[in-house]
């Protein structure tokens, strides 16, 4: 299987002038970053700090099967947390929703991804993106062996990118050697009745799920997989089931980006996820599929250079979901309008003071004195 790359020496009007413009405004977003020195590797996996920093690639897909690609899009890398989705649709079609949102929910949590400190009021992990619910979900997926479950696993990642992904066993040795965090986890979810069974095998499948080494391209397919309606748009094949795209996207758009998902909604408007070893996607439902891959990631563990690429491409070509009708021209034929750069949202720390909760305290204070 090839994917269908674009003519970018095309000019003029039609699809072939557009396939121009595509590649020009991504390598104008390319150029524009590829200084950025912001973010720093994740090391808390060890085997994660031999990236190379400067690698930068961009990679967008169509519902129509058409690849654009610019920079470092063939370079390989894990996929970490870009599984999750992927696995918790895997997890509906193999359990159904009563089932799965019985044990995973579906709030944002305002916690970082890896964070140990609570279980919603069920006892249940608040969505299936943050590590806690990801590691539910890959113990949701059947199979009479962690050998089976995994084959399933890379099944339904293979169908979405339309090849048959490998493992990086290094990546794998080192995560299950430092993951204990995750660990912690998932002796948790075991005491409240979350997971069951054994809670090594089903953490060594999510340390291997983790492992599956991807390229900018391939998650760019798997990403337009899910803008058009789980059907790989190169291959043609069925890869998730539609009654449960919405449940995923949905997910996404809102807890995707773990304790920076709400300023993404705000700032970008797309269903995402993003992943620890610098890849990031997000979906224009019945569009295209995107994914920025660069290693340096922010203290949330997001890529800076995936925000930044994604947040300038919002902004000036309308695609913020809220943004875009379906009487509108398609994104993409605004596409060119990239010049201007995202402004910075006002730093938090600049700490204005919380007026609902000063008069809150005024009012106790003044009940304490009665």
């Amino acid at each position: 299987m090839t994917i269908k790359q674009t003519n970018t020496g095309s000019s003029g009007g039609g699809r072939d002038g557009l396939s121009a413009r595509v590649i020009d405004a991504l390598e104008q977003l390319h150029e524009r970053y590829i200084t950025c020195d912001e973010g720093r590797i994740a090391d808390y996996i060890p085997e994660l700090t031999k990236a190379d920093p400067n690698w930068f690639g961009i990679g967008l897909v169509t519902v129509d099967g058409r690849f654009y690609g610019v920079g470092d899009h063939d370079q390989a890398f894990t996929i970490q947390s870009l599984s999750k989705p992927f696995v918790y649709a895997l997890a509906l079609q193999d359990r159904g929703r009563e089932e799965v949102v019985r044990r995973v929910g579906v709030e944002p949590s305002g916690d970082a991804f890896d964070s140990i400190i609570k279980l919603d009021v069920h006892n249940r992990p608040h969505n299936p993106m943050v590590n806690s619910g990801a590691i539910a979900t890959t113990g949701m997926v059947r199979g009479d062996s962690p050998e089976e479950r995994f084959e399933r696993i890379l099944g339904v990642l293979g169908r979405c990118m339309g090849r048959r992904p490998t493992v990086d066993e290094a990546v794998y040795r080192s995560e299950k050697h430092t993951g204990h965090r995750n660990r912690a986890m998932a002796h948790l979810m075991l005491h409240f009745g979350v997971l069951e069974g054994d809670v090594e095998a089903v953490l060594d499948v999510y340390f291997r799920q983790c492992s599956v080494l991807v390229t900018t391209r391939d998650m760019a397919v798997m990403a337009a997989t899910l803008a058009n309606r789980g059907v790989n748009p190169v291959t043609g094949e069925r890869a998730v089931e539609q009654s449960y795209i919405r449940d995923t996207l949905t997910v996404m758009h809102t807890c995707g980006m773990y304790n920076y998902a709400g300023e993404w909604a705000y700032t970008v408007g797309l269903p995402a996820k993003s992943g620890v070893a610098g890849g990031v996607i997000a979906v224009l439902p019945g569009q295209f599929g995107i994914c920025v891959f660069s290693p340096p990631v922010d203290e949330r563990g997001n890529s800076v250079r995936g925000i930044r690429v994604c947040e300038d491409l919002s902004r000036n070509t309308g695609m913020h979901i809220f943004e875009t009708h379906p009487e509108r021209d398609e994104v993409l034929d605004r596409i060119e309008e990239v010049a201007d750069p995202s402004p910075a949202l006002p730093d938090p720390a600049q700490h204005l003071g919380d007026a609902t909760v000063h008069a809150r305290d005024e009012t106790l204070g003044g009940h304490a004195k009665e």
